[in-house]
């Protein structure tokens, strides 16, 4: 799928649902949000929001807790501190604190009671705009690399219609730590019409190999599903239960197969692994960290 070539813009919001409390991240989380923990010397929701503002958003809504509202004051300017730094000639970091108020507009609404993944991209339904035929939810939790997920499944979406989901393949041994598509092909490498959806199956129960990979660009279409579907354990409303009502209504589904790298942040090793990828990256930390690394492990 050559996601370059150009497509008329297929959304304009972007809606991250960050409203959890951080369980596997405490004690830290009591005082620190987890999506402002870095992943290296920038927090993990600044490259959620540089990632749908390269996909072409306008703006962010952040869905939070009522005890999580400052989360969205992180992307506003820093006047004192910016001065102090342009004052001292440091001009590299300045421009790295000025870069998440540069991205795109954010605001946010309040998830008052934890009550499902569904239920908390619901409550930005009332600050969209009424033309809006479309938008992009990205979890907090997954760090899809390289950036362009998004790009292949608006170019899927101009194509197909309906809503576009992003995918990656496990192995099999793993599935039932995810929630696996039930597809079929369409003829173009790496994009699937979907049949259906399994919350973590084992695995001789598992349609495919296929996982969902935390990267949704939803039809308007599933704020009506939402309001339409019943709880499900533990009393929450579930994304998949609504994707999964509108395929059986006849509408759409597809995902693009991404063939990049998946970093789960949202626990403690997966979060630890994406910090030294990104470390390996950087050309002030790769040659000392891969040095260190080796004398470790061969330590063991």
């Amino acid at each position: 799928m050559d996601a370059s070539r150009r497509t008329p813009r297929q959304f304009r919001s972007a809606i991250v649902p960050a409203a959890g409390l951080g369980t596997r991240f405490l004690p830290a989380t009591k005082a620190v949000p987890k999506e402002l923990l870095p992943v290296v010397d920038t927090p993990g929701i600044e490259l959620i929001a540089e990632e749908a503002a390269q996909a072409g958003a306008d703006r962010m809504i952040v869905v939070t807790s009522p005890e999580k509202r400052g989360l969205a004051t992180y992307f506003d300017e820093q006047p004192e501190l910016e001065n102090t730094l342009a004052q001292r000639g440091r001009f590299g970091l300045l421009e790295k604190v000025r870069n998440a108020a540069k991205l795109l507009d954010v605001g946010t609404v309040v998830q008052r009671r934890p009550l499902g993944l569904g239920h908390a991209v619901l409550q930005a339904e009332s600050v969209l705009g009424a033309d809006e035929s479309a938008v992009a939810v990205l979890l907090p939790d997954d760090l899809v690399l390289p950036h362009g997920a998004l790009d292949a499944m608006a170019t899927v979406r101009e194509r197909f219609g309906g809503s576009v989901l992003c995918a990656i393949e496990v192995p099999a041994d793993e599935v039932s730590a995810y929630g696996v598509f039930d597809v079929a092909a369409t003829g173009e490498p790496d994009v699937l019409r979907v049949r259906g959806m399994v919350e973590k199956p084992a695995p001789a129960d598992a349609p495919s190999t296929f996982a969902a990979a935390g990267r949704y660009l939803l039809d308007r279409a599933i704020f009506g599903a939402l309001r339409r579907i019943t709880p499900g354990a533990g009393g929450e409303l579930q994304l998949t239960d609504a994707v999964a009502l509108l395929i059986a209504e006849g509408h759409p589904v597809h995902v693009v197969v991404h063939r990049g790298t998946r970093h789960d942040i949202g626990n403690p090793a997966g979060y630890l692994r994406a910090a030294i990828d990104f470390a390996l990256q950087r050309e002030e930390y790769a040659d000392s960290l891969r040095g260190w690394l080796h004398e470790r492990l061969n330590a063991r």
